[in-house]
């Protein structure tokens, strides 16, 4: 969300030119005096407190008349360029920040006081009286483009005649850039019950049982979240307060500093780290009924720290800038899908687009940025391509349908990363024989930046690992396993998986990859290694690439880069013609 407009509750109450030692609690204490009727820029001054200053006033009173913000779950483009609220962290009780320039605090509410304060000056925001958000969930049966309406339709008589009552829900958006066209919209079948998160959860588990069938959990705010905010200086002083949500802004864009970011949430390298953003911060209430810390950021500042986290920044520039053009419209067609239940638009992790702000920017790939600004990816109809893109193809790419449903999405056909054309290479219908072929021109295995162990792969599994995973599907210890129903890359979208008390099929590319701890692509064959008996003792899955395959190859891109191959080349061959163009 772009800063409030001066007038958006009324001409802000802006303290200046005023000694810091007052400033702090006048903000907490005065009352702006009305400003000149029709002002724009009309403030009320504060007069200086006579010495010595006087105690903030008790908490109840200064909770009096606070304000809520608007949302945070939309874009602004103010200025042409969108700016974008994503999510640094969340669930913490109180944060620490200082302003890299001079800083003005908005906290809302009827008198829209403004705090301003110099750079370099400590400031702590902490969350009272917290209440989390009361939401409800349905279990998500299906997603389906939005072009897939006979999907849908099959999709909704099969649930039907299972007996379950269904809803449809449209996601996403429809919205336009300078004349460009930005709709990623797309169905949702929902089964019509709503529950609390944790029946939810147990729905989902009987709905696995009985028909073998994997599901997502779809959930709405059904009471939002509140809480004070409160603002402390450097000495621990109560400064101010604001309800549910607070912005601090800085002369030019400074941004801030922000201490012990929390990062990597429910990964290997999870902890804490100071971190410098560009932009500006919303201290907002999330769904806990805690704090969390927002940046709001504009969209290309965003690519500066999140394109080096996507790609090495050692690559070279054609790759970078290849990396950039995919990875802004990845932003872009992620809005209004993601954290429905929310107070910003995206995170900063895997979930949405791992983002380190300033502190993680490098010259190479801010270069890349800069060389593409506001360049996306279109198709011959105008509209966006959804640039999705994943480590390492494996030699060939995968049509979007196989991995994903829907129908086939022209611009995201699977097709052969080789640099040179070669009747030698075995094609993946020959799947055993193209992955003992390590050796193939592939543009992923011929980049200086590749990994043989991701190229080609085995991942061993004990019997016992593999029927502990396979539990939760009920049919007991695993005799048979086949992969099937293989796309043009050779990637699986069935498991089937047979055991002693019966036999199931898994379906979906990420569903058969998290089965197994997240296997490195579903382009495996699998193998049973067994006893005298015939029992099973162990099961190798001997497979190729890393991720599900589908767009950019981004080492293939690597190597298209080094072998000559200029960035909008490079798009053209991964996403099927689609040309690069400038959206502002």
């Amino acid at each position: 969300m772009a800063a409030r407009a001066p007038g958006g509750y009324g001409p802000p109450a802006v303290f200046k030119a005023v000694p810091v030692h007052l400033l702090l609690l006048l903000v907490a204490c005065a009352t702006p005096r009305p400003s000149a009727p029709g002002s724009a820029t009309a403030a009320a001054e504060a007069r200086p407190a006579p010495a010595p200053a006087l105690p903030p006033p008790p908490l109840e009173d200064l909770e009096q008349g606070l304000e809520a913000p608007s949302s945070l779950q939309r874009l602004d483009f103010r200025g042409g360029e969108p700016q974008v609220p994503i999510r640094l962290m969340e669930g913490r009780s109180e944060v620490t920040f200082l302003p890299r320039g001079r800083m003005r605090l908005h906290f809302g509410g009827p008198a829209n006081k403004v705090l301003e304060a110099p750079a370099g000056t400590p400031w702590k925001v902490r969350v009272t009286q917290g209440q989390p958000a009361v939401l409800t969930a349905r279990v998500q049966l299906g997603e389906f483009r939005f072009a897939d309406k006979a999907g849908l339709a099959e999709a909704q008589e099969a649930w039907q005649a299972r007996g379950l009552f269904v809803r449809v829900h449209v996601l996403g958006a429809l919205y336009g850039i300078a004349g460009k066209v930005i709709d990623n919209r797309r169905y949702l079948l929902l089964e019509e019950e709503a529950r609390t998160p944790p029946k939810g959860l147990e729905r989902q588990a009987e709905l696995l049982r009985q028909f073998g069938v994997q599901t997502a959990l779809f959930e709405e705010v059904h009471t939002p979240s509140r809480g004070i905010l409160e603002v402390r200086d450097g000495s621990g002083t109560v400064v101010g307060l604001a309800q549910d949500s607070l912005r601090a802004e800085t002369r030019e864009g400074a941004g801030f500093d922000v201490r012990r970011v929390e990062h990597s949430v429910g990964y290997d390298n999870h902890g804490f780290e100071d971190r410098s953003f560009r932009g500006a911060l919303h201290f907002t209430v999330d769904r806990f009924g805690t704090l969390a810390v927002v940046n709001e950021v504009r969209l290309e500042e965003l690519l500066k720290g999140l394109v080096p986290a996507e790609i090495f920044a050692r690559a070279h520039m054609e790759a970078l800038k290849a990396q950039a053009v995919t990875a802004r419209g990845e932003v872009l067609a992620k809005v209004g899908t993601k954290h429905l239940g929310d107070p910003y638009l995206l995170c900063s992790e895997q979930h949405c687009a791992v983002y380190r702000g300033r502190s993680g920017e490098a010259a190479s790939t801010n270069a890349a940025v800069d060389a593409t600004r506001g360049e996306a990816l279109f198709a011959q109809d105008g509209r966006l391509v959804d640039s999705v893109y994943s480590a390492v193809c494996g030699g060939h790419t995968e049509d979007n349908d196989v991995v994903w449903g829907g129908p086939p999405d022209p611009n995201l056909r699977g097709r052969p990363d080789l640099l040179e054309p070669s009747e030698a290479v075995p094609t993946p219908a020959a799947l055993d024989d193209f992955l003992v072929d390590a050796d193939m021109p592939a543009a992923c295995q011929r980049s200086s930046f590749a990994q043989p162990s991701k190229f080609r792969w085995e991942r061993r599994f004990t019997a016992a690992q593999v029927n502990a995973l396979t539990e939760k599907l009920g049919i007991g210890p695993v005799q048979a396993m086949n992969l099937s129903e293989r796309g043009v890359s050779g990637r699986a979208r069935v498991l089937t998986i047979s055991g002693e008390r019966g036999a199931t099929q898994v379906r979906g590319e990420l569903n058969i990859r998290r089965l197994f701890g997240m296997l490195n692509s579903s382009m495996a064959l699998v193998e049973a290694a067994r006893d005298d008996d015939g029992r099973p003792r162990s099961w190798t899955f001997r497979g190729g690439g890393w991720g599900h395959g589908v767009g950019m190859c981004q080492t293939g891109a690597i190597g298209r880069a080094e072998a000559g191959h200029s960035y909008r080349d490079i798009l053209r061959h991964y996403y099927n013609g689609a040309e690069v163009t400038p959206i502002y």
